[in-house]
Parts: C-alpha cells; sequence; structure tokens
C-alpha cells in the first residue's frame, strides 16, 4: 500500500480537471493527504490539515513571498490608481505602440522581456499595461495571459540575473558544485531549450498573427461577440482591481509607472548584491523580492504624495489614500495568495509522506539518466 502516498497530488490534479475548481481541488487533495499523515482518520486528518495551512507561515522564505504577493497586488492599484498606467499606454499609442495588433502584441513582449527580475511581478505587470491596449483591439484575456505566462519564467531563466538564478545556484551548491557553479549555469543557458523555444515562439506569433487551435477560437469570440472573457471565466485578479480607474486630480502622466517599476528592477539587483555579500548570483531570492516591491510601493507613495504631483498644483493623492489604495489592491489579490498557501501546505505533505523518495526507489537506479530530464518535464506539463 505504499502507492497510497501518491493520491494526494494525483486527486487534486484529477479534481482541478474535472470540476475547474482549483481552491476545492488541492483542498481536497491536502485532506487526503493529512489523512493518510495521521493514520487514515478523517477528522483527525482535518486538525492536520488546519495545522498544515498554519505551518507555511512558519517558514520565513514562505510568508515573504505571501507577503510580496500582497504588496504586488498594492503596487499595481497604486500605479492605476495614479493614472500611471494610462499615461504609459497613452505615451505608447502616441509612438505608434498598441495601435494596431501586430504592435499591442509586440509591446506585450518587449515589457516581458525587460521586466525579468521576477515572475510574478513579470506576469501581473504585462498584464497592468497591456490590458488598456488588448482590451480597446478586442483580443481576448487568454492572448494576454499567454502573453503574461510566456514573458515571465523563462524570461527569468533566460536571464537569471534575478532570485530565479540565486536559486538555482543554491540547488547546485546542495549537489556539492559550490566553486565554478556560476560558470555552470552560465554554460547551460544554451541548452535551455524550453525558454528559448518560448520566447522565440511568442515573438514569431506576435509579428505574424499566426493563430491555431483553441487561443484561434477565443480571438474569434473576442471580435464576433466583444466577450473578452470566456464564458464563466473566473481571472484571479478581482475586477474591482483589474478596471481600477485614475484618481480625480491624476495627470496620467508615465513617469507615475516607471518610476516605481525602475526602482522596483534596480532594487532586486541591490537586494541580490546585499543578501550574497557582495556576490550578486549569492544573494536570497525571496528577500530581494520583497525589498524590492516594498521600496517600490513606498517611492510611490512618496511620489504621489509631492506638490505638483497632480492637477492644479496639488499631490496626486494623501498617505491616507495612498494606503488604502494598497489595501485594496492586496486585498484583490487574495485568492491567488490562498491559492499559494494550498499549495505549499501540500507541498508539505507531500514531503512529510516521503512521496520524492518512494518515487525514485520505484525507478531504482538501474535505469539510463538520460531521459529524466523529459520525464521531469513532461511531469510538470501535465502537472
Amino acid at each position: 500500500m505504499d502507492w497510497i502516498v501518491l493520491l494526494p497530488p494525483i486527486i487534486a490534479i484529477i479534481l482541478a480537471l474535472w470540476t475547474k475548481e482549483v481552491y476545492l481541488s488541492l483542498l481536497t487533495g491536502l485532506w487526503v493527504g493529512t489523512t493518510i499523515l495521521v493514520g487514515g482518520n478523517p477528522i483527525t486528518g482535518l486538525r492536520e490539515l488546519l495545522d498544515q495551512l498554519v505551518a507555511v507561515f512558519s517558514d520565513p522564505s514562505n510568508t515573504r513571498i505571501l507577503i510580496f504577493s500582497l504588496l504586488v497586488g498594492g503596487l499595481i492599484a497604486l500605479v492605476q490608481g495614479s493614472g500611471g498606467v494610462n499615461g504609459f499606454v497613452n505615451w505608447a499609442r502616441r509612438r505608434g505602440w498598441g495601435t494596431t495588433r501586430r504592435s499591442a502584441e509586440l509591446l506585450a513582449w518587449v515589457v516581458g522581456m525587460v521586466i525579468f527580475i521576477e515572475s510574478s511581478i513579470t506576469a501581473l505587470i504585462v498584464g497592468a499595461i497591456n490590458r488598456p491596449l488588448f482590451d480597446r483591439l478586442k483580443i481576448p484575456r487568454e492572448k494576454l495571459a499567454w502573453y503574461c505566462d510566456a514573458t515571465s519564467a523563462p524570461v527569468c531563466m533566460a536571464i537569471p540575473l534575478n532570485g530565479w538564478g540565486a536559486y538555482v545556484l543554491g540547488l547546485l551548491g546542495a549537489q556539492g558544485i559550490a566553486a565554478g557553479a556560476v560558470g555552470l549555469l552560465t554554460r547551460s543557458l544554451l541548452f535551455n531549450f524550453y525558454s528559448i523555444f518560448t520566447i522565440v515562439f511568442t515573438l514569431v506569433l506576435a509579428l505574424t498573427g499566426w493563430r491555431f487551435g483553441s487561443m484561434k477560437r477565443a480571438e474569434i469570440r473576442a471580435e464576433t461577440t466583444g466577450e473578452l472573457l470566456r464564458p464563466g471565466a473566473k481571472p484571479l485578479v478581482s475586477d474591482e482591481i483589474a478596471e481600477l480607474k485614475p484618481v480625480s486630480n491624476s495627470k496620467e502622466k508615465a513617469i507615475h509607472l516607471l518610476l516605481p517599476v525602475g526602482v522596483m528592477v534596480a532594487m532586486i539587483f541591490v537586494s541580490l548584491y546585499v543578501t550574497g555579500d557582495g556576490e550578486l548570483m549569492a544573494g536570497s531570492g525571496s528577500i530581494s523580492v520583497l525589498w524590492a516591491v516594498s521600496a517600490a510601493v513606498g517611492v510611490a507613495m512618496i511620489l504621489y504624495m509631492l506638490p505638483g504631483s497632480g492637477s492644479e498644483g496639488r499631490p496626486l493623492m494623501t498617505p491616507v489614500e495612498s494606503m488604502a489604495l494598497v489595501l485594496k489592491g492586496s486585498a484583490g489579490l487574495i485568492g491567488m495568495v490562498i491559492l499559494v498557501v494550498f499549495a505549499f501546505a501540500l507541498g508539505q505533505v507531500s514531503r512529510a509522506l516521503e512521496m520524492g523518495p518512494y518515487i525514485v526507489g520505484l525507478l531504482g537506479d538501474g535505469w539510463p539518466t538520460w531521459w529524466i530530464p523529459s520525464l521531469v518535464f513532461r511531469v510538470g506539463g501535465f502537472v
């Protein structure tokens, strides 16, 4: 009956595919896992489930990621409320960006390539900047979501001067490859076929407008019916935040977006350098992204309270108004944060059930190693 330790993720995946409800699916898989962990009693399993959810916050790295996710929502609300997003969109349109489908999709690709500091930040910024352009041109949200995803993790690993790179170096160090790890990571980038193919493929589709499969059907739906979201879609970012309008005295200046984002990008490198004791690629990714987004929120709040930042020489926002937007934006991402908490907890239970060693034991050590990367990729792709 050792195979029973595989049930939690299998049940979570099957339920998610069947019901299209990720939260309950993860929670059910987690409950199955905790029930197995306590010996099969489902009531005791519920108690253990709650303990596992609380234990997520005992890991400083997990807690930093969760706080970071909330602050990203606050930053998105701030730059939208300041009119910075509209200002950037207007600036781009005056220069011919975003006036056609090709230029709008190219802009999404370019922004994703430039913001390579953290995948969640990339996805949210690409979404916030390009959503008005895509909506105006009746490009479906599925297409925007695809650009957000295709230019986030692949770009972060293709240009690993960020927390991703530091994490991979940590993995190499754990395998006893501390000396020369940076050189090994650099040389391996040429073999990162998934990232390279995804980035090039995304650019080709933006340039050619090629359509196929379910994405083609989504684009035809948006063009013919005006429905940007598929029927029954439930976006993780609430409409209240996604459609947030600028404050009444906004000048809609691009600098109100570009300066906080620029500070965030710069702060990533500073944080990696500081936490790595002078070695950029040895820094802590979770600490760095939290410091970076915190600095961006702080700079945005100071920028918006300066005299003249709003119309008629007035401040754009008071500190109280800025903080209200930060809290509103954070609340808009609470669904995503809960999803991450469930995923972290399921990972904890999987480790407690020793799922990894069980799978390794099934495979044994007599298999050739060349097929393992392909197997891991296929399993990851399915999940």
